[in-house]
């Protein structure tokens, strides 16, 4: 299962940008406006990482985070804090409350990803895993392999970046434009046929002699990598 992270972000738009590049980076993004809806939402489903945001409305992610390290069923969770205040004292002030990191805004969005993916390793290396397995197909990401029952599969990039993202959220039914989307990108205006060319060229490769497809066509809605190959 791909790992969970809750977004607790005030600002909406940089909560909205977090939850899409997070999820395009394979995790299950939730998020919250404010600190009161977090122990309801933990209760509910225990997320595997907390990005928190310092100044919340109501309770504060300070607060919070105190809050979270003094119940036993909430100790371990990883917490990375964010906020406006750069200051060593204020930096100081969050780890030693039980942040696991300290991000300062503003800040890079691909920084704070590869920081969520370090503080993972550590607390919970299996689920940040270098290489994806389902059935006999393998996806090194360190070195953009692709192998399946020993076979070299050479892949473009954007096959490799689609087959990752389908793999990472198998069983997910994803739209021609959601593809578009997350693996060319928001910004890039391209026909959504494109997707139908590629998902058919990484079918190509591969599919050998009577090995089953992985991926999944869903009529009238898109593609899916079917689960019950994993």
């Amino acid at each position: 299962m791909n790992a969970s992270i809750l977004i607790v972000e005030d600002e909406e738009p940089l909560q909205v940008l977090l939850s899409y590049n997070f999820e395009a980076e394979g995790f299950r993004a939730r998020s919250a406006m404010n600190g009161d809806e977090v122990e309801v939402l933990v209760e509910e489903e225990r997320p595997d990482l907390i990005i928190l945001d310092w100044m919340l409305p109501g309770l504060s992610g300070i607060e919070l985070c105190r809050r979270l390290r003094s119940r036993s069923e909430t100790r371990d969770i990883p917490i990375i804090m964010l906020t406006a205040r750069g200051e060593e004292q204020e930096r100081v002030r969050g780890l030693a409350t039980g942040a696991d990191d300290y991000v300062v805004k503003p800040f890079s969005v691909p920084e704070l990803v590869a920081r969520v993916r370090t503080v993972l390793r550590r607390s919970n290396p299996e689920i940040v895993a270098d290489v994806l397995r389902a059935g006999e197909l393998q996806v090194d990401l360190r070195t953009r392999r692709v192998t399946r029952n020993g076979r070299d599969i050479p892949l473009s990039p954007t096959e490799f970046k689609l087959l990752e993202h389908l793999l990472r959220n198998a069983g997910r039914v994803y739209s021609r434009e959601q593809l578009l989307n997350a693996v060319w990108g928001r910004d890039i205006y391209i026909d959504e046929r494109t997707v139908d060319v590629h998902v058919g060229r990484l079918r190509n490769v591969l599919n050998r002699g009577k090995e089953a497809d992985p991926i999944r066509t869903v009529r009238g809605v898109g593609y899916s990598f079917d689960e019950r190959f994993t």
